[in-house]
């Protein structure tokens, strides 16, 4: 199978392509590899008079139509889903936690939040 590196919002995966439509493509997810981030986006760092989103990382097997011009070569060990997204929490983690902020803070109070939702979804602890 042949991934490829597809950002969505802030996030970035490893996807696989499903069906072709001329410069439509329809992808899979099979992997994360960078978290999206936390919070309001339009205010990247904004904790007040902002909605602090709380943001998900596409699921395993989500489907998304994308342009042919959106793909980009895939350049990470391709590893399942489960263990990319832990490794994708753990990496954004340790960036919050070097920064002393409120929006880290209330980013990494989202984080373990979604950790819950994600042990429930896979079955799976999240550290």
């Amino acid at each position: 199978m042949m991934l490829y590196r597809f950002a969505h919002k802030t996030g970035s995966y490893g996807v696989s392509i499903v069906e072709e439509d001329g410069n439509q493509v329809l992808v899979q997810v099979e992997q994360v590899i960078k978290h999206p981030k936390q919070g309001d986006l339009h205010n990247p760092t904004s904790t007040e008079n902002v909605f602090f989103h709380e943001r998900k990382a596409l699921s395993q097997f989500e489907k998304r139509y994308a342009s042919r011009s959106q793909l980009r070569t895939f350049n990470v060990e391709p590893i399942t889903y489960i263990a990319s997204l832990q490794q994708a929490l753990s990496d954004l983690e340790q960036k919050l936690n070097a920064q002393n902020t409120l929006h880290a803070q209330m980013s990494l109070e989202n984080l373990q939040r979604l950790k819950e939702d994600y042990s429930l979804q896979y079955k799976q602890n999240f550290e």
